[in-house]
């Protein structure tokens, strides 16, 4: 790798801080819709997966947008609606695990307070699922694509031609 490259491609501490500080806006905006709809008094027994659902989906897009345009800026695509897309799919498994850390919570071991669900969505699930999402957003999603040889690029494979020599 060149030193310009280098130079070009920010460390993995330098992009773990930038995620966290991402994150830490998308926690605010996921925890807070979260406890606000909590506040919202529901005779459904799925509510606390509902209400954690809802803030996951609007956290999601906050975070797309932070990653994009500052975490993975060097890293990110022309075709934002594939990286969008993907963004999508591996948020979507990292909040999988908090939601998983909920369902476990509150449905198996029947710690069904506020604060229980709060431990274990978003304490217990958001560590769990942070480490998902970072592994997915760099070695998939912001995944360095020019370092990719031809076998492994996505892209249409390049045609050439060979024209012999006319005696």
């Amino acid at each position: 790798m060149s030193e310009r490259m280098r130079t070009r491609q920010p460390s993995v501490l330098a992009q773990l801080a930038k995620f966290a500080a991402v994150g830490g806006v998308g926690l605010i905006v996921d925890v807070g819709l979260f406890n606000l709809l909590l506040l919202h008094p529901s005779q459904s027994a799925a509510w606390p997966m509902i209400a954690k659902s809802a803030s996951t989906v609007c956290a999601i897009a906050v975070n797309w947008m932070g990653s994009r345009w500052w975490t993975f800026r060097e890293q990110r695509r022309s075709d934002a609606t594939r990286e969008g897309l993907e963004f999508l799919v591996a948020s979507l498994l990292g909040s999988g695990v908090a939601l998983a850390c909920l369902g476990v919570s509150h449905y198996l071991l029947a710690f069904t307070t506020p604060v229980a669900d709060n431990v274990s969505a978003n304490v217990v699930g958001l560590i769990a699922g942070s480490a998902v999402r970072f592994a997915a957003y760099r070695s998939w999603v912001f995944a360095d694509r020019s370092a990719r040889g031809p076998s492994q690029s996505s892209a249409t494979p390049k045609v050439t031609t060979t024209v012999a020599p006319t005696p």
